[in-house]
């Protein structure tokens, strides 16, 4: 099997029209790589051509990542017109909360649990799905999923159906370690803790000094530092890490 040069990768990362999935897609395009930046929102169009303006290659495409059709003509006509899809990044998630505050599992409608389910799991496991063909033509593959300090322990912000969609992509993505190895493909998650985006301002001030007050390195993570991790796990460097979780948290959880 043939294996790529750095300089063709192809990279997409989904939710990237802000937060963490902003972050990973500049970090990856100022690491040399073709970025498409995937979201529902209109918004990531906008913000991808300011980057691009800025130097950068980044594409964008909106794109709802619960719609499995959508996604499979998105996968074909990415490939269509680059050629390839090198590194996948699992990034899109959702996490409802009233006023701030997490839904108790008896106040949890069935509806919303599938909802959360569907963005946060599903759509990795389709999107996964759908790219694996073109990355072991080409004996070479990285898939990044974004799981959560809350698919690691007990986080108390976390509802019932946030924690088991990012516990779940762990299991996925070992998994998938496991059967894709051999083709060159590796699998790995990214555990973030507190990151500035706009998930985590949701809630009062009171709040979110408490959080940050179990915060061994005394404040809050960036998209970009998350956006190193993912660069790391996207290159030639990381060929022999897969099956792992990478926790990023400034010390909150230590394994």
């Amino acid at each position: 099997m043939k294996a790529t040069t750095s300089a063709q990768r192809v990279a997409v990362v989904t939710g990237a029209a802000g937060g963490l999935g902003l972050g990973v897609a500049v970090a990856l395009a100022k690491a040399g790589l073709r970025v498409i930046a995937v979201d529902r929102s209109p918004q990531v169009v906008e913000t991808a051509a300011a980057l691009a303006g800025k130097g950068l290659t980044i594409d964008s495409a909106v794109l709802d990542v619960t719609d499995e059709e959508g996604v499979r003509a998105f996968v074909a006509t990415t490939l269509e017109r680059y050629g390839r899809l090198d590194v996948l990044v699992n990034n899109a998630g959702i996490h409802p909360k009233v006023d701030g505050e997490r839904t108790g599992v008896t106040a949890m409608s069935t509806a919303v649990w599938k909802q959360v389910l569907d963005v946060n799991l599903t759509s990795a496991f389709v999107f996964s799905r759908e790219v694996i063909p073109a990355m072991r033509k080409n004996g070479w593959g990285r898939i990044v999923n974004m799981s959560s300090r809350a698919g690691r322990t007990l986080v108390g912000t976390a509802g019932v159906h946030y924690a088991a969609s990012k516990a779940g992509m762990i299991g996925m993505s070992r998994v998938l370690a496991a059967e894709l190895a051999a083709d060159g493909i590796t699998v790995n998650c990214i555990a973030p803790g507190r990151i500035e985006t706009p998930m985590t301002q949701q809630g009062s001030d009171e709040q979110r000094a408490r959080l940050m007050s179990v915060i061994p390195v005394g404040r809050i993570g960036t998209p970009q530092e998350i956006g190193h991790v993912a660069v790391f796990l996207a290159s030639e460097q990381s060929g022999y890490l897969t099956g792992t979780v990478i926790d990023v948290n400034g010390g909150t959880f230590m394994p």
